[in-house]
């Protein structure tokens, strides 16, 4: 069975009622994020991702929920990871087309209805404000 690591943004704005999603090319809203390449690690993923579908630089902190799922059709074990990150630089715009239709400040009540995968609600994860810590230790 192929493992697959997929990596998650959540960005909340300053007021912490908003988060930045994007309409990916099925047109689902999601938090921006994707499946992690050979040879990159968690955060070099998600920085890379972020950059890619949002165009913005963002620092990547701690892990802020884990899901997974077994696809059984495809032989495929699914790990995803929810990062909270903060935007450092940037122009938010879409720069691959062909996969993200839209970029979109989202209240986090609305969050919860497009993204239903997490238990208690995005909105509950950007209130408590809660994560584990993510070390980087790079490539050995």
């Amino acid at each position: 069975m192929k493992r697959t690591d997929v990596v998650y943004l959540l960005i909340p704005d300053e007021t912490r009622t908003k988060v930045l999603m994007v309409q990916n090319e099925n047109e689902a809203w999601t938090l921006p994020g994707g499946a992690v390449e050979p040879g990159e690690t968690l955060q070099m993923a998600a920085i890379r991702e972020g950059k890619e579908e949002t165009g913005l630089d963002v620092e990547v902190h701690g892990i802020v929920a884990v899901n997974e799922f077994v696809h059984m059709d495809n032989e495929e074990h699914v790990i995803l990871l929810t990062f909270r990150a903060e935007i450092t630089g940037g122009e938010l715009e879409i720069t691959r087309p062909d996969e993200i239709l839209d970029i979109a400040w989202v209240d986090v009540e609305r969050a919860d209805e497009l993204m239903p995968y997490y238990p208690k609600g995005i909105s509950s994860i950007v209130a408590k404000g809660v994560e584990v810590t993510y070390f980087d230790e790079g490539r050995i």
